[in-house]
C-alpha cells in the first residue's frame, strides 16, 4: 500500500469523529443534488410526455390566407383599417409529392397526413361538437401511441368505423358497437359504428376528437382527395423547432413545432433548470468549505506528525498528496452514501405521491448517468477543496512544525 495512502487513512481513523460529520455533510448534499436532480428531470419527463402523448411533434399546414391591398395608400384615400380574412379549410396544395419529401428530411422520422375540422356527433336529442380527424391509422400511430390508450375495443378505422373519446361518450350514452350521426356545418351527414374508446387522459381531447378514416373525412370535410395537416415525429423532441423551421423555409407551408405551441411550458422548465442548478453549486459550496475546513483543523492537529514525516525525508509532494487523498476519501465515501440515501428517498417518493390507479405521479430518473457524475463533481470538489490545507501542510517547517506541535 503507497505511504501516502496509509498516512490519509491513519489520519481519518485518528479522527473519527471529524470524519464521520465530514462523511454526513457530504453525504446529505450529494443526496440533494441527485435527489433533486432527479426529481426535476423526472417532471419535465413527464410533462413532455403528457403533452406529446397526444399531439405530434410538428403540424405542416398550409399558410394562412392574407389580405393584400389593391390600392396605393400613398396616392388615394382609401380605408384605414384593413380587415384580416377569415380562414377557411383549405388542402395542403399537392401533398402526395411532398409527404416523401417531408418523410426524408433529416430529423425526421415519421409524418401522417391528415383531415381535420369542425363538425358535431348527435345521438338521439344529444348533439356535441367535435373535431373530426381523418387519419390512416397504420401511420397515426407513428406519430401518436392512441392505440396504447384505448379503453374499450380497438383502435380500428375502416369503412364507416371510427374511435371516439371517453367523455364523448359518457355524454352521447354509447359505447363500442353503438352508431353515431357525424355531421359538418355544410350539410354532410355520415351514421359511424363506432369501433373503440380511447382516454388519452385529457378531458377536452377525450369530449371532442373522434377519428374516421382519412376518405371519409375528406367527403365530409369537402376535401376530395385533400388533407389539411400533416402531422411529424422527429427523433430529437427538443430539436423539433430548428426541423420545422427548415421545412417552413424550403416547402413555404406553415409549419410549427410542439415547442412554439408550448412556449410556456418550455420557458417554465428553463426556470426549474436554473433553480436546480442553483441548488447544487450552493451545495456544492457548503461541502467544499466543509470539506475544507475539516482539513484545516487536522492540519493543524497534525503539525507535530507533519514536522516529523518531513524530518524523515517526506518530500513537500508526498504530504501534500496525503491531503488531497483525505479529500478524495471523503468525497468519494459520502458520494456512495449520498447516492443510497437520494435512492431510498426516489423510492418513498414514488409511494407516497400516485395516481388515483396506484401508478405514481412521476418517478425521479436517478440513473447512472446522473449518479457517476455527480460522484465526478463531488471528487473533484473535495480535492479542489482540500488543496489549500494540503498546500499549508506541505510549507510546513520540519523544526517549527515539531516544536510547536
Amino acid at each position: 500500500m503507497p505511504f501516502e495512502l496509509i498516512v490519509a487513512l491513519r489520519f481519518l481513523r485518528e479522527g473519527r469523529m471529524q470524519t464521520a460529520l465530514i462523511l454526513g455533510g457530504v453525504a446529505i448534499g450529494v443526496a440533494v443534488v441527485v435527489f433533486i436532480t432527479g426529481l426535476v428531470q423526472g417532471l419535465q419527463a413527464s410533462l413532455v410526455e403528457r403533452t406529446l402523448g397526444s399531439q405530434a411533434h410538428i403540424v405542416i399546414r398550409p399558410p394562412e390566407e392574407k389580405t393584400q391591398p389593391v390600392l396605393d395608400r400613398a396616392a388615394s384615400d382609401v380605408a384605414a383599417r384593413i380587415e384580416a380574412r377569415p380562414q377557411r379549410l383549405r388542402s395542403i396544395d399537392q401533398w402526395e409529392s411532398l409527404l416523401p419529401a417531408v418523410v426524408n428530411a433529416p430529423g425526421v422520422v415519421a409524418a401522417s397526413p391528415m383531415a381535420t375540422g369542425a363538425a358535431f356527433a348527435q345521438r338521439g336529442t344529444a348533439s356535441k361538437a367535435i373535431a373530426l380527424r381523418g387519419v390512416d391509422p397504420d401511420r397515426y400511430r407513428r406519430i401518436v401511441r392512441i392505440h396504447e390508450d384505448m379503453v374499450a375495443g380497438e383502435f380500428r378505422l375502416s369503412g364507416t368505423d371510427g374511435v371516439i373519446g371517453v367523455e364523448l361518450a359518457k355524454d352521447l350514452g354509447v359505447a363500442v358497437g353503438d352508431r353515431i350521426r357525424i355531421g359538418t356545418p355544410e350539410g354532410r351527414e355520415e351514421v359511424i359504428t363506432i369501433a373503440g374508446i380511447f382516454d388519452l387522459g385529457n378531458k377536452d381531447l377525450n369530449q371532442r376528437w373522434v377519428f374516421v378514416t382519412l376518405k371519409l373525412a375528406q367527403t365530409l370535410l369537402d376535401l376530395p382527395g385533400g388533407v389539411s395537416t400533416i402531422e411529424l415525429t422527429v427523433r430529437d423532441i427538443f430539436g423539433a423547432e430548428p426541423v420545422a423551421a427548415r421545412i417552413e423555409r424550403e416547402t413555404g407551408l406553415l409549419a410549427e413545432s410542439w415547442m412554439r405551441t408550448n412556449a410556456q411550458l418550455l420557458a417554465a422548465m428553463r426556470n426549474q433548470n436554473i433553480s436546480t442548478g442553483t441548488i447544487r453549486l450552493f451545495v456544492t459550496l457548503v461541502v467544499a468549505l466543509g470539506i475544507a475546513s475539516v482539513l484545516v483543523v487536522w492540519v493543524v492537529q497534525k503539525q507535530k506528525e507533519i514536522g516529523i514525516l518531513r524530518a524523515m525525508g517526506a518530500s513537500r509532494l508526498r504530504i501534500m498528496t496525503v491531503f488531497l487523498l483525505q479529500g478524495g476519501m471523503v468525497s468519494l465515501g459520502g458520494s456512495i452514501a449520498g447516492s443510497l440515501i437520494a435512492a431510498v428517498l426516489v423510492r418513498i417518493f414514488a409511494g407516497v405521491f400516485v395516481n388515483a390507479d396506484g401508478t405514481p405521479m412521476f418517478v425521479p430518473e436517478v440513473g447512472p448517468p446522473l449518479v457517476l457524475t455527480t460522484w465526478a463533481v463531488a471528487l473533484l470538489t473535495g480535492i479542489v477543496a482540500a488543496s489549500l490545507p494540503a498546500r499549508r501542510a506541505a510549507q510546513l517547517d520540519p523544526v517549527t512544525a515539531i516544536r510547536l506541535g
